[in-house]
């Protein structure tokens, strides 16, 4: 046995190595199991106390996949058509009918909208430039342009978006703490998101697809604000009854008076003030319906949730927009700011400055903090461009509110009391920890290049993914047991050889799983299946060929060294091509195929080990030190 000393030494160290790494795992399964024997006080109450642990065993262990732990499949697609419009200098009725009209045709295909776009433009007019639309001095994009170099233009800065967007987005969901996330590439714009673990799904739709476009917006002056409240209550009930023809589908009720305003920072009107208007104007007014209207501050109006669709629809007219002071739009705030006395909430509706003075790019930092009422809000440190900006913008609007918008949301509104030096400030009415600290992940993240959408999503509950487990595990064992039954009773000893082998083989599949923090899938567990039946059949090449010196008379002893050494070229052959196989699964596949590559590929290389190190000391101790006849059938 002493020229296996070395062999002895190398299964020793992987067999330990192994354990080492599989010991977590184990600790994490009792674990498991003695939390879910607790009742809810006891677990909350043992949780806390040992956070530390409970974390550090979780991190250490195997990781499941989506399929096996429960988690979110979500598919995004990037507004290439978004990107397209934000990158023309100069737009026109044509172009914003064209590119509809591209993104119509490209909504339910991989189909690249820029090449829909180009072609769309030039069948409308085969003589038209789309160079009048878009310039840049960085890439060369000038009137004289051809339309190809537009094209490829827009397809570079389409695939930087995205790429840019996978990249935003893997930062956003490392820094929410999902362990082993999956983000890949599908086609030209769509980015698949696996997320094992998650139990919040809406507060991860909120994560992926804000854009965090953070801007600083004067609001409009409070007496150009009434009158233009005053105006379009005045157009509405001129014309009654078009106007209840295009709503007929809002809610018929007459407004609801305000019970509790949320705060006065946010701007909120009085209630008496606001039932007092309300009931001095005609019922029949269809936008008095959907809204509340204020007038005060910088608050246009009070809507409801559900009537939301139905004021914008009012709100957009032609005519009404007109009316409206020059210059400004209206956007709903973040958080409730008043309750209704049946319980509805009701969203201010601000009216703030097209303009923006101020974007999230020049901020530096950001982080949660906590006032003396324990309310959250999201303080921001901006570079020294932005603090002199911020400084110029807040001493020249000293006494008037300064809107501070996220995606299209206004956050907070808070008045100016003086100037402001040293680039601070903060994002106020917040309603959770959770919240804050959600727009702290985006702003430090970064924003997208372009918006994304939610085009595809698949929740997998933790009770699917346990049957999951108990099905993979099951179907594991009984080929493991199948096998074994047949290479005992067809090879006898030899057999019950290389069944210790495969149990052997399997602990080295896992440990090498877990010490290069892969995560096991039900594809994965389907792989390891799979390479019980290639390291029996390493086996099975050998027996026979050790069989076959046998009957030509060659000793035990004699025939297992030619066995093994006939038998190591094809089995190296065979498991070298099967490995690089899985290689390209590995390279180019996604999600589920990758799960399998991983573990086929753990799989071949401890079969290799055991097949051709582990059985042969086995045999070796058994014939050359203990003298025995192994019996292979």
């Amino acid at each position: 046995m002493q020229q296996n000393s070395f062999k002895l030494f190398l299964i020793a160290a992987f067999l330990l190595l192994s354990g080492y790494y599989l010991f977590p795992s184990v600790q994490n399964y009792f674990l498991a199991n003695k939390l879910d024997r607790m009742s809810a006080e006891d677990r909350r109450a043992y949780e806390e106390k040992n956070f530390a642990h409970i974390r550090q065993v979780e991190d250490k262990a195997l990781k499941l996949g989506l399929d096996l732990q429960g988690g979110m499949h979500v598919t995004l697609e990037v507004r290439v058509d978004a990107l397209i419009r934000e990158l023309a200098t100069d737009r026109d009725a044509t172009f914003d009918e064209v590119l509809g009209a591209a993104r119509q045709r490209t909504v339910d295909g991989d189909v690249s909208i820029i090449d829909v776009f180009v072609q769309e433009f030039e069948r409308r007019d085969p003589n038209a430039r789309l160079s009048r639309y878009f310039r840049s001095s960085d890439s060369g994009i000038t009137r004289r342009s051809t339309n190809a170099d537009v094209a490829q233009y827009l397809r570079t800065e389409a695939d930087e978006a995205v790429n840019r967007a996978i990249e935003i987005i893997r930062q956003r969901v490392d820094r929410f703490g999902v362990t082993e996330p999956s983000i890949q590439k599908q086609g030209t714009r769509r980015i698949v998101v696996e997320m094992p673990g998650i139990t919040d799904p809406e507060r991860v739709r909120n994560l992926l697809r804000g854009t965090a476009r953070l801007e600083f917006r004067l609001t409009a002056e409070e007496d150009e604000l009434r009158r233009s409240l005053q105006a379009v209550l005045d157009y509405f009930e001129g014309k009654p009854a078009t106007a209840a023809a295009d709503t007929a589908a809002a809610d018929s009720a007459a407004a609801p008076a305000l019970t509790a305003a949320d705060s006065a920072q946010r701007g909120a009107p009085d209630s008496a003030a606001l039932a007092a208007d309300t009931l001095n104007r005609n019922a029949n007014n269809p936008l008095l319906r959907v809204m509340q209207p204020a007038g005060t501050g910088v608050t246009f109006g009070l809507v409801a949730v559900r009537d939301t669709a139905a004021a914008n629809r009012l709100l957009r007219r032609p005519a009404v927009r007109g009316l409206l002071p020059a210059g400004i739009e209206l956007i709903y705030s973040a958080s409730p700011s008043a309750t209704t006395e049946d319980g509805r909430e009701l969203y201010s509706l601000l009216a703030v400055r097209r303009q923006i003075e101020l974007t999230g790019e020049v901020i530096t930092d950001a982080s949660v903090e906590f006032n003396e009422m324990n309310q959250a809000s999201v303080s921001m440190t901006m570079n020294a461009e932005g603090a002199r900006d911020w400084a110029r913008i807040t001493g020249a609007n000293v006494g008037k509110p300064v809107a501070i918008v996220l995606d299209q949301v206004a956050y907070s509104w808070p008045t100016v009391i003086n100037r402001i030096v040293g680039g601070r400030s903060s994002i106020t009415g917040l309603e959770s920890r959770e919240e804050a600290q959600d727009i702290v992940t985006i702003l430090k993240s970064g924003a997208l290049p372009a918006p994304v959408e939610i085009v595809e999503e698949r929740t997998v509950g933790p009770s699917l993914g346990a049957a999951a487990i108990d099905s993979g595990m099951n179907s594991a064992i009984a080929g493991l047991v199948l096998v074994a039954i047949f290479m005992i009773f067809y090879y006898r000893t030899a057999g019950l050889i290389s069944v210790l082998a495969l149990f052997v083989n399997i602990i080295f599949i896992l440990g090498i799983l877990d010490a290069f923090d892969a995560t096991l899938t039900l594809p994965g567990i389907a792989g390891i299946v799979l390479t019980m039946v290639t390291a029996v059949d390493a086996n099975v090449l050998i027996f026979e060929r050790i069989r076959e010196e046998q009957a030509m008379g060659k000793t035990l002893k004699a025939a297992v060294d030619v066995g093994y050494s006939k038998a190591f070229s094809a089995i190296l052959d065979s498991n070298v091509t099967s490995f690089f196989v899985g290689a390209i699964l590995y390279s180019f596949g996604v999600g589920p195929i990758q799960g399998f590559a991983v573990t086929l590929m753990a799989g071949i290389l401890a079969s290799l080990f055991s097949a051709l190190v582990v059985t042969r000391v086995i045999f070796d101790y058994l014939v050359s030190a203990r003298r025995m006849s192994v019996n292979l059938g």
